[in-house]
């Protein structure tokens, strides 16, 4: 409890020193104090952890994400970001000085699009960044998928061309459906959208694709 409260007492000069910078110092300083508490935290592995905020115009959508919103949903997002507040970070994988989003790209829209949640936002967005194992491209595509499948929105159409895309860069069918939480025959009717018939050279067909 000693060591506590000796924490405590850093508290009071730690505020002082930030209200005497500017707004962009003083939310730096608060980004790198939280990576550093994360850093030395019991729950370091899991990206919630750490929510950062970062400039609106450095958070980019990625080129991939087949996810979609009805007029009426965005309209009641925008709602709830205006009423509730963010109550969720945009998930993102960062790159040298930007962002690219794996999922909330219209969280992140909105931020960007609404005035009345740029100006209370700053012109900046909360944001959590994946695990570094899940940094390369092709492991981005998939956490996409799997957030959004966990939602059950996907569209089929741009789900075939990435899994075409991942077969493409080497990924065997078995990874592929383990990644984005499909079975096997899932995967082989995406990739028979595609009309490609390199995609299926290592491909069995199961009997539900007999025609009798």
């Amino acid at each position: 409890m000693g060591d506590f409260m000796k924490i405590e007492d850093y508290f009071e000069s730690i505020a002082e020193t930030l209200n005497a910078m500017t707004l962009e110092e003083r939310i730096i300083a608060i980004n790198t104090f939280k990576q550093f508490l994360h850093e030395q935290s019991p729950f370091r592995e899991e990206p919630v952890d750490c929510v950062l905020w970062v400039k609106a115009e450095t958070v980019a959508a990625n080129d991939y994400n087949p996810n979609t919103m009805a007029p009426s949903e965005k309209k009641l997002l925008f709602t709830s970001l205006d009423k509730d507040g963010y109550t969720q970070p945009v998930v993102v994988c960062q790159e040298k000085d930007s962002y690219i989003v794996v999922d909330g790209f219209h969280r992140s829209l909105l931020g960007k699009e609404k005035k009345v949640l740029r100006t209370r936002l700053k012109n900046y967005l909360p944001v959590t960044c994946i695990r570094n194992s899940q940094s390369g491209k092709t492991d981005r595509i998939a956490s996409t998928i799997r957030h959004n499948r966990a939602r059950g929105k996907h569209q089929i159409m741009a789900m075939s061309d990435i899994v075409r895309d991942l077969s493409r860069l080497g990924w065997k069918d078995e990874k592929i459906a383990k990644e984005l939480g499909m079975d096997a025959d899932e995967v082989l009717r995406l990739k028979q959208i595609t009309g490609l018939s390199e995609l299926f050279e290592d491909s069995k067909f199961s009997e539900a694709w007999t025609v009798k």
